[in-house]
């Protein structure tokens, strides 16, 4: 039996950290995977005004798909967890960026918006749609940091950094537009396409980046 602090027993230790990673990996597919289909069901089937509006609105209080809203919206919360927790050890930053993102998209699925999710300047918000709306914006700037991150980070793996490269270069002038496009038309039909737009890729992304772990070989 080796002792601890023999090679033996370093080596058993990174064995079985590489087997947690992986498995941690597994499971953020698979909650990447669930999620995604809950909120598109929620999405697809709810009262929405359809891509004139926003996703949230598939969870307004009273909707006979918001509990299917919210499952989701905390499946993907729960994978972007496991997703920094498959990173390779000596990545920085990324797995942190993830925890707030997992964070923050729990809260934007327990904190409802009102109906239409109204947000200034056009609208007049609730103290609920602010904290909301608030929660979604950085859940989305987390991630999206995170694939930049991950981008540049040598330990991270060339699999990893070629999705966050490809992910950040779409998502970047995404997030630009639909903050403009907030700003200056406000809800309706371009904010609605471009967030939905922003949110597969994240989606897609994650499942990818998730599936790409979990079959690594270290």
């Amino acid at each position: 039996m080796a002792e601890p602090g023999r090679p033996g027993t370093t080596s058993a230790l990174k064995a079985g950290a590489d087997v947690a990673r992986r498995v941690a990996g597994s499971a953020a597919a698979g909650c990447t995977l669930a999620g995604a289909v809950a909120v598109t069901v929620a999405v697809v089937a709810g009262p929405g005004a359809g891509l004139t509006g926003y996703v949230s609105e598939a969870g307004i209080a009273g909707s006979g798909h918001a509990s299917t809203y919210r499952i989701g919206i905390l499946a993907l919360a729960g994978a972007l967890l496991l997703l920094g927790a498959a990173l390779p050890p000596g990545v920085w930053a990324a797995p942190a960026l993830l925890a707030t993102g997992a964070v923050c998209t729990a809260v934007s699925g327990a904190v409802t918006c009102s109906a239409g999710c109204p947000l200034p300047p056009f609208e007049n918000a609730t103290t609920a749609d602010l904290v909301h709306g608030g929660a979604s914006i950085v859940a989305t700037a987390s991630v999206v940091f995170a694939m930049v991150t991950l981008a540049v980070s040598g330990s991270a793996g060339p699999a990893v950094r070629r999705l966050a490269g490809v992910a950040a270069a779409l998502a970047l002038p995404l997030c630009v537009m639909v903050g403009l496009a907030m700003l200056v038309v406000g809800r309706g039909a371009v904010v609605g396409v471009l967030e939905r737009l922003i949110l597969a890729l994240a989606v897609l992304w994650s499942l990818a980046t998730a599936t790409a772990l979990a079959l690594a070989r270290r």
